[in-house]
């Protein structure tokens, strides 16, 4: 219910999600949720047909600002504590200039909140959509780097240090699974989240006494949403859920963002962002070229969750309807959406022109003069002598290689030759081989493999199943 605008909001935010919640589109779909009740009501019998035909005549007109002032919905909803009263009084209004008898039946038996919640589910509906596509898109462009890098040898690294030989393909089949994951709880609350708010002023739908079943259902067919077994005005935790899923899924951009500016480093140079005029240049540097996509991202993996918490906070709500809680989040949800979406895109354009340096990885292999394969002598050694013996004498060798500036193998090999009970332990061709990065990489190949065959057997990784609604129309006429 905001817009979120400056300067610098759209380095981070989605402009498309923006929209969505932007000033006009929101109150365009509170119309649109308008329209929907007095058709549902007219087939009910509920209004007349006359008055449902000229509210959704009027709901549906080109130029919203040919009958409603939205600055002045903004001004006013300062007094009135939410922008729904002011905007029912100036609908009514404008339905009264062309039938005043039907503007009797505007915003019939609905409360406030119903409109808000209703026109934000729809615009979540919108959001949804938006994002399962943009995290299709970006899964295949880590499927494709998978495929293309299963057995491009690399430098696997745990707190920050060389640990042991992996592989690019495993390390992208790491993204590429998180962000299935992402998709699916998406999908999931994106089901979950479809369902109407309509109870009225307390939740009981006395105002439409008899009728309210039949109405209710009706208007959730309207709009194409479940109706659910009664209202949520208070029970706020599919937001949070979504909201919850947006953290997440932010979080794991923000892991993918980290794995690629760290190994974006000029001493790592293994992987860099795409160039282009403009992008990630310094005003001072010209030599520059900075990872801006991952910046990007990492700001808005640290700005979401905070938001995240908000919504939880919200959820503790009084009684039939809120005092704040219910407030507290219509700037914040559409902030996340849109920083989540912001997020997602930059790392789209990141991973689809990403570039690789597979010769670099080769280097960094080597920098620590094979040290990287400790545990691979280590395990050879130890199926003779056992593992403690084995690791002190690889662990000696080691220092003694750092020492003298030279590779691990030719320590190991002078020292097994230098003591008589272990100069059979490992023959030339067995340090040959142990020396080797490649031979010494596990089950790498083998999960990029899988990772790739679960992800291949999805279903068409279309978004068919989650569309975004067209822009508001009408589902029939009277």
């Amino acid at each position: 219910m905001t817009v979120l605008s400056g300067l610098t909001e759209q380095i981070y935010s989605d402009r498309e999600i923006m929209a969505m919640f932007s000033g006009t589109e929101t109150i365009r779909r509170m119309l649109q949720v308008e329209a929907a009740l007095a058709r549902a009501q007219a087939q009910c019998a509920f209004i007349p047909a006359s008055a449902a035909r000229c509210i959704d005549d009027v709901c549906h007109v080109a130029d919203i600002d040919s009958i409603l002032d939205l600055a002045g919905i903004a001004s006013a909803s300062i007094a009135a504590g939410n922008i729904a009263i002011p905007f029912v009084r100036q609908l009514t209004a404008a339905v009264h200039k062309a039938d005043p008898e039907a503007a009797r039946y505007v915003h019939w038996g609905a409360t406030s909140q119903d409109i808000l919640d209703t026109a934000l589910v729809l615009q979540i509906r919108q959001v949804t959509a938006q994002l399962d596509q943009d995290l299709l898109t970006a899964a295949k462009a880590c499927a494709c780097l998978t495929a293309a890098h299963r057995d491009t040898i690399m430098v696997g690294r745990t707190w920050l240090q060389h640990a042991l030989p992996t592989t690019f393909g495993a390390k992208t089949a790491g993204w590429l699974e998180a962000l299935e994951r992402s998709r699916v709880q998406l999908r999931r609350d994106g089901t979950r989240i479809a369902q109407l708010q309509f109870g009225g002023a307390a939740g009981t739908l006395a105002s439409l006494g008899t009728a309210a079943p039949a109405v209710a259902r009706e208007f959730a067919r309207e709009l194409g949403l479940a109706l659910p077994a009664m209202p949520w005005h208070a029970h706020r935790d599919r937001l949070a859920h979504f909201s919850a899923t947006l953290g997440i899924l932010t979080g794991t951009l923000g892991k993918i963002a980290r794995d690629i500016s760290l190994m974006a480093q000029t001493e790592i140079g293994e992987l860099a962002e795409p160039g282009g005029p403009g992008r990630g240049g310094s005003s001072t540097m010209p030599h520059k070229r900075n990872p801006v996509g991952c910046a990007a991202i990492l700001a808005a993996a640290a700005r979401v969750p905070p938001l995240v918490s908000t919504m939880l906070s919200a959820m503790v709500q009084e009684h039939e309807r809120a005092l704040g809680g219910w407030q507290a989040e219509w700037d914040v949800l559409p902030q996340i959406a849109a920083l989540t979406g912001g997020a997602l895109r930059h790392l789209v354009g990141m991973l689809e022109g990403l570039e690789v340096y597979p010769r670099r990885m080769a280097e960094n292999l080597d920098a620590t003069n094979g040290l990287i394969l400790g545990e691979a002598y280590t395990l050879a050694l130890g199926a003779r002598v056992g593992r403690l013996q084995a690791h002190e004498l690889v662990e000696e060798a080691s220092r003694e290689a750092v020492r003298r500036g030279c590779a691990l193998s030719v320590c190991i090999r002078e020292a097994l030759a230098g003591n008589p009970a272990t100069q059979d332990l490992l023959s030339d061709e067995e340090i040959e081989f142990l020396r080797n990065p490649a031979h010494y990489v596990g089950q790498a190949a083998a999960i990029c493999d899988e990772v790739l065959k679960q992800w291949r057997s999805t279903p068409d990784h279309s978004a068919d199943n989650i569309k975004a609604p067209p822009a508001p129309g009408r589902r029939g006429r009277f």
